[in-house]
């Protein structure tokens, strides 16, 4: 069976602009041909088993030619992948996507294109600017303002004029001062209200207010560059009061984001909701022990335990894999009574159909075991290296127990440079753990010896913090131990520091 192309539109940069169906085609994708404005946000959802191709494109500088562009869609396609072109925006949109489905054409492959929202939309959008209102105009335009080297801008100014509508110009920031001195000659007035955006929908994002006639002087004042957009037009005076974007708490704040590539997306989305500048970097992997006989062997003789307890969703996971290598389902507890450390593990469960019977107030190994209502034996199922505080809390109470590893947790082995060079040099300002291992993870990561003076740590909790402190950072902890709490914290801090 031969391969298939789909063009996916991955939108301006905010991640949460790419489309579902963008979103599928991407996790079925076996290869991926990106372009430079593909946001790192969206690169990461990308398969780990998917091959990437960069093809990075930008003004007068092409990585790779695109008669070659073309050639490797083909090839990868002939050779049976399904794969996935990537690009920034919408590839219809000055995207030269058609261009790329030619080849493909000519030889009988196939293909789709799935739609981008395109910057001319989405920019605007966040910068406060609505492209159309019935009380400013009546109709939006879209023009390249790409030149060929060495060649005059092909735009008829007159016509654009006569219609009154706004203006968007894409990939215009060289050819800005030509673009505006097009729009005086043809009759425009130099006081009408007119914006550059720059990094629309991302956390860098940066407007440029002015009129026509002083938009390439305060522009250059601001040193506005690539990728940005030039918006003319009545509407444009509204992008003060109607700006959102610059006004979230998180705005442009730096922050790491260490938790386990699996599960870092629920609290990378929150801090992104509020603006923030997210930047993932698993330090740590749940790896299951797989074959378990000691989970097994327990599981098989579950009537012995009046409790099956779990301290983290990745325990769940190992235990829902082992009932399905059993042939069993949740009816197989049927009289056990299930404890939860906290509301994701609860969660975990309640994706399998089960709930929680206790969850502590305070979720941490300590209180589980102390406020355990347990009278008979109790199952742990949890990590090969857990906190030594449950299993203390219970022998205190007289509760017998077995305590099962049935996963390990791996450190990042490699130590990254570039992110103890981005820590010392104070571009990190916040990092996110949420369990000790990532404390771990990431002072594994950076090294021995790294400098975490201009670093706060944002802990989920005591326990978090706790182990922060012992390798010198600074913490402070969320007043719960749920990520809701920890996206509060870093809100909380980061307008303390504004402040």
């Amino acid at each position: 069976m031969g391969g298939k192309v789909t063009l996916v539109g991955a939108g301006p940069g905010d991640p949460g602009l790419l489309t579902l169906k963008g979103r599928e085609a991407l996790a079925a994708a076996d290869v991926v041909v990106y372009d430079r404005l593909v946001s790192p946000a969206v690169l990461a959802m990308i398969p780990e088993g998917a091959r990437t191709i960069d093809v990075g494109k930008e003004a007068a500088h092409h990585k790779v030619p695109q008669e070659r562009i073309n050639q490797i869609l083909l090839e990868e396609a002939q050779a049976g992948h399904n794969v996935v072109r990537l690009k920034g925006g919408d590839p219809f949109v000055f995207g030269r996507g058609g261009e790329e489905l030619e080849l493909l054409a000519e030889n009988g492959v196939a293909f789709e294109e799935v739609p981008g929202i395109t910057s001319a939309i989405a920019a605007t959008a966040y910068a406060g600017i609505p492209v159309t209102h019935r009380d400013y105009c009546s109709s939006v335009h879209i023009i390249t303002g790409h030149q060929r080297a060495g060649k005059p801008l092909t735009i008829d100014f007159e016509a654009l004029v006569r219609t009154k509508g706004t203006l968007v110009f894409l990939m215009g920031v060289s050819a800005m001062p030509a673009i505006v001195e097009g729009l005086l000659a043809a009759g425009m007035d130099g006081a009408t209200p007119a914006a550059m955006v720059e990094s629309g929908t991302t956390p860098a994002q940066r407007r440029c207010d002015a009129t026509l006639a002083t938009l390439p002087e305060r522009a250059a004042e601001m040193g506005i560059h690539s990728p940005a957009i030039i918006v003319v037009g009545r509407v444009c005076a509204l992008a003060e009061s109607f700006c959102w974007f610059d006004k979230l708490p998180l705005k442009g704040v730096p922050i790491l984001v260490t938790r386990p590539r699996d599960r870092s997306g629920t609290l990378a989305d929150k801090l992104r909701a509020l603006g923030a500048d997210v930047t993932e970097y698993p330090c740590i992997e749940t790896v299951p022990i797989s074959p378990c006989p000691a989970m097994e062997g327990a599981l098989a003789d579950i009537g012995r335990y009046e409790w099956l307890v779990f301290t983290s969703p990745a325990g769940v996971s190992a235990f829902r894999a082992a009932l399905s290598r059993m042939g069993k389902d949740g009816r197989y507890l049927a009289g056990v009574k299930l404890g939860a450390i906290g509301s994701g593990t609860a969660r975990a469960l309640r994706e399998m159909g089960l709930a929680a019977d206790y969850v502590p107030e305070v979720y941490d190994a300590a209180h589980l075991g102390q406020g355990l209502p347990a009278v008979g034996r109790v199952l742990i199922l949890r990590a090969e290296i857990g906190s030594p505080a449950l299993t203390e809390a219970l022998r205190r109470r007289n509760i017998s127990y077995d305590d099962v590893s049935v996963y390990r947790t791996v450190y990042r082995s490699e130590h990254s440079q570039s992110l103890r060079e981005a820590l010392e040099a104070g571009a990190l300002p916040y990092a996110t753990f949420t369990s000790a291992s990532t404390v771990k993870g990431f002072v594994s990561t950076v090294g021995e010896g790294a400098d975490f003076s201009r670093m706060v740590g944002l802990c989920i909790g005591e326990q978090t913090a706790a182990e922060a402190r012992k390798h010198g950072i600074a913490v402070k902890a969320a007043a719960r131990a749920t990520i809701g709490a920890l996206v509060d914290l870093a809100a909380e801090t980061a307008a303390q520091r504004t402040n």
